[in-house]
């Protein structure tokens, strides 16, 4: 008897859609024996046009092996990096799939595409994108190709051929902001983070949209462009932006770990903080609330992300079906030691 999907679609009728034979299709959706690219993609492509879903549990008996979710993320340890993690782990565990890892600089569409195909050879039958993959990726046709679900998180915007679980980064900054606003601040700098990250195009938006509505006029040279989300950057942001002339009495960052650098820089110059300088953090990691003071942060669910994503892939591999989906979850403002008024009026 074929095996057939909840949708009714069996491997015979995507093998004399394609041309080849049942082994064939079960080759290239097991990753096994020896296919060549372009019987790969023409089995693909009767895959898609068939809309065959493979059940997940007929798939591990196939392939007499856990099913794998791969996890695709930028090469550095981070608070944010260990919270994707947990939640990732948490959901695949809870239903016996194993989770494999690859790392790398995603800067380019070419590498991004070289680590997904990577992934998928090592036996992923389903990818979870950290930015900025899931922006490199994103319409990718070799991506496509591959034939697995897609889900990313942390993004700035919903994304067509991948599902993202998110929140909405451009509300969140600006609520953030006007906190800061509020106490009295009009001299304020915003350490933006690195330009192929959608999510910070997405909270610059705020940014300057909580000035706007408070009538602050914006100083361009006041919004330091990074290029990485990390410690260093965040010091090397401060250097600059407390040497003016005319500095800044508030510094909002786009990550913790560039307000974390934020933070010693001001305090290896002197400054008492947040007597002299309040600065803001993003995300709400173990370090936001280790630091002295402690960071007033947006506080984004990042390990409730992560699960909820892995969650949406493991429902597509389980004969659900994969259709790209935009999950918006909430975010807060957690407010701390490292805000409060301006120690003289600007």
């Amino acid at each position: 008897m074929a095996r057939r999907t909840e949708s009714g679609v069996t491997i015979r009728a995507v093998a004399q859609r394609a041309g080849v034979s049942a082994m064939t299709v079960s080759n290239v959706l097991n990753r096994a024996g020896r296919v060549s690219a372009a019987t790969e993609a023409t089995v693909q492509a009767a895959i898609a046009e068939l809309g065959y879903v493979p059940n997940l549990a007929a798939r591990r008996l196939a392939k007499s092996r856990a099913t794998t979710v791969g996890l695709l993320y930028s090469n550095r340890r981070t608070p944010f990096l260990d919270a994707v993690l947990v939640g990732a782990l948490r959901a695949t565990n809870a239903h016996g799939l194993q989770l494999i890892l690859r790392d790398g600089d995603g800067v380019s569409r070419r590498e991004a595409e070289g680590l997904a195909q990577d992934l998928v050879r090592s036996g992923a039958d389903a990818l979870l994108l950290i930015p900025p993959f899931a922006e490199q990726l994103d319409g990718s046709d070799s991506l496509r190709a591959l034939g697995v679900p897609l889900a990313a998180i942390a993004t700035g915007t919903a994304m067509d051929e991948i599902t993202t679980v998110r929140i909405d980064n451009r509300t969140a900054m600006q609520g953030i902001t006007r906190d800061v606003v509020a106490k009295g601040h009009r001299r304020i700098a915003y350490v933006a983070g690195p330009a192929h990250y959608s999510v910070v195009a997405a909270r610059l938006e705020g940014f300057r949209a909580a000035l706007e509505d408070a009538g602050v006029p914006e100083d361009l040279e006041l919004i330091y462009q990074t290029g990485e989300f990390d410690y260093d950057t965040g010091r090397q942001a401060a250097r600059v932006l407390l040497s003016r002339s005319d500095p800044p009495t508030a510094i909002i960052c786009s990550s913790d770990d560039l307000a974390a650098g934020v933070v010693a820089e001001a305090i290896d110059r002197g400054l008492q903080l947040p007597g002299d300088l309040s600065v803001t953090g993003f995300d709400d990691t173990i370090l936001a609330s280790r630091l002295s003071p402690a960071l007033t942060v947006v506080s984004q669910p990042v390990e409730e992300m992560a699960f909820r994503a892995a969650r949406c892939l493991i429902a597509a591999l389980d004969g659900n079906g994969f259709i790209a989906s935009d999950q918006i979850l909430d975010h807060a403002i957690v407010r701390r030691a490292s805000v409060a008024g301006p120690a003289k009026s600007t």
